[in-house]
């Protein structure tokens, strides 16, 4: 297929001093200058090695693992452009080593991920609609021709297709089509790997997985995903919208290879058969509460061996909640992956260190890992709970993140962490989790909240901390311990109004997603999810902490 044409020109040396780096031209004669504290922002992401504890793969569990790598490997290639078609060659012409390189690795490009997309190599803008649209296409241009072109509507919003011009028309290519050159090897791979295999629902799902990297029809291998049921747990394919911020409706290339730890797994299968009571608890109107998604929900506790794609980008993921496809929800449910190696790197190198920080000194004797644990899990099963499809005005059912666009992802991630906190209050007083209090679960909420805020208040998980952060502050939930608002930087908290400012902010995003209000998502996103004095002169002192971790993966031969 055609590619547009490329350009790429880097420093031929990173800088290590603070002083300016020269330019150098390639080719073009444009100039790209990288950002003199390239070193100091690859810091905020030290190396840490992610292994797993190989007593839990046999000899043929390893020679699975080592195929599903290979393919890993094709899917990274493919979300490298997703993101920008220019990363490719620019890449190749990144300084190597260097940290310049080594930042560049982690961004999966030149916009720093931690700042708000700010470019570090360069100057130019990040695309909203990364390299899924056209660059110059406005959100206004796009809603215009979708609307004089109905019949195309499907074509131009599906989850998986490219939006390219064609003359004055728009089109959408179909992934399969436009990454063939690296989704038909993987799927060589997959096809590979379920030979391989001597687990029956593995082997389904890689094939059904590699039939869909050719027909763009994901649901029958996320379904055979569902069913999956042996000591390897991977996920490879197109899930995530959060790189499209023009829309969210393109999905991101991504994998993670893991390995299940079975004993942790079977302390946790309790949780799920609670799922349609707290979705019945939820703090919204009778008429909100969606009572018709499949009951299934599968919770592992996992090792990752390694990741790829839009896995392997910026902040690392601690979990997930899959598949996406509200339709196979709907159908079956979805299952809850916590990767806690990752959770256990996390928490040691940022979360506690944060929150010994931040907090009042006479709350930090409660915090818990295992509090932050089963947040990072009840977060991810309230992923699957509160409104899913929606009627809109003109009596069309969609899924809520069509209403929602670009702010869905924000609300959605918002709305998971609230309801994390909110159902495992339901959990504490059913005795479905005993080993921490409500107190505890407050303060390690509170205290490990700038963790997620240091991710930058551009990126979904971030200004959905935000909005929480502020709202809680306002509401007197989360007060400075001392000294004047503008310089504290410890605080308290009030157990009795953080309980109802939890359940308050849980009922207007639940409100806000039932009826797709775009308007009043906005809104509350204005209001809260901004980064105050306050919040800046907190981050100010936690700037010796590292932001989170870069994973090296030993399995795959990294060092």
């Amino acid at each position: 297929m055609k590619r547009t044409a490329l350009l790429a020109a880097v420093l031929a040396a990173a800088c290590q001093t603070a002083a300016p780096p020269p330019t150098m031209t390639i080719g073009t004669g444009h100039e790209y200058i990288i950002a003199p504290d390239v070193a100091r922002r690859t810091a905020q992401l030290p190396r840490t090695v992610i292994d797993y504890d190989h007593s839990l793969l046999n000899d043929n569990g390893r020679q699975v693992i080592a195929k599903l790598i290979e393919a890993s490997k094709q899917i990274d290639e493919v979300f490298w452009r997703q993101v920008s078609e220019e990363n490719p060659a620019l890449r190749d012409r990144m300084p190597k080593p260097s940290a310049a390189y080594d930042y560049f690795v982690m961004n999966k490009g030149p916009w720093d991920r931690l700042k708000d997309d700010e470019p570090f190599v360069g100057t130019k803008k990040k695309p909203a609609g990364a390299a899924f649209y056209p660059e110059d296409l406005t959100k206004d241009d796009f809603e215009r021709y979708v609307a004089a072109h109905p019949a195309k509507k499907d074509e131009l919003q599906g989850l998986f297709t490219i939006v390219r011009r064609d003359g004055v028309d728009l089109v959408g290519i179909p992934y399969s089509a436009f990454y063939k050159d690296f989704l038909d090897p993987a799927a060589v791979r997959l096809r590979e790997a379920a030979a391989l295999t001597t687990n029956e629902s593995l082997r389904s799902f890689l094939n059904k997985r590699a039939d869909a990297f050719l027909s763009d029809n994901y649901r029958d291998s996320d379904v055979a995903w569902m069913d999956l049921n042996g000591p390897i747990e991977v996920v490879i394919g197109p899930y995530e919208v959060y790189e499209d911020n023009l829309f969210n409706y393109k999905a991101s290339f991504e994998s993670f290879v893991t390995v299940v730890d079975a004993p942790e797994t079977a302390k946790l299968a309790a949780y799920a058969h609670a799922l349609p009571d707290m979705e019945r608890n939820l703090p919204e109107p009778e008429q909100y509460k969606n009572l018709n998604r499949g009951t299934e929900s599968p919770i592992r506790v996992v090792q990752e061996i390694y990741t790829a794609g839009d896995a392997r980008r910026g902040v690392q993921t601690a979990a997930f909640n899959l598949p996406n496809d509200e339709f196979v929800r709907e159908k079956k449910g979805s299952k809850k992956v916590l990767l806690k190696n990752v959770m256990d790197a996390k928490y040691r190198q940022s979360g506690q260190p944060i929150a010994l920080r931040v907090l009042d000194p006479s709350l930090v004797n409660m915090l818990t890992f295992d509090a932050f644990f089963n947040h990072v899990l009840f977060h991810e099963l309230s992923h699957g709970l509160g409104p899913g499809y929606i009627t809109q005005p003109n009596g069309e059912r969609v899924e809520v993140r069509i209403p929602l666009k670009n702010l869905y992802s924000t609300i959605e991630e918002c709305k998971a962490d609230v309801l994390g906190v909110w159902n495992l209050l339901y959990a504490q007083q059913h005795g479905l989790v005993t080993s921490f209090n409500e107190r505890q679960l407050f303060t390690t909420y509170a205290g490990l909240m700038f963790r997620s805020t240091r991710f930058g208040i551009g990126e979904a998980h971030g200004r959905g901390t935000a909005v929480q952060w502020n709202w809680l502050r306002e509401r007197g939930a989360i007060s400075p311990g001392g000294g004047p608002p503008s310089s504290a930087v410890r605080f308290t908290v009030d157990f009795v109004k953080m309980h109802d400012a939890i359940r308050d902010l849980a009922t207007e995003l639940l409100t806000i997603e039932a009826t797709g209000d775009f308007n009043r998502a906005n809104a509350l996103l204005q209001k809260y999810g901004v980064e105050t004095a306050e919040m800046r002169a907190v981050d100010a002192t936690l700037k010796d902490i590292p932001i989170d971790i870069w994973p090296v993966f030993p399995a795959a031969g990294e060092r």
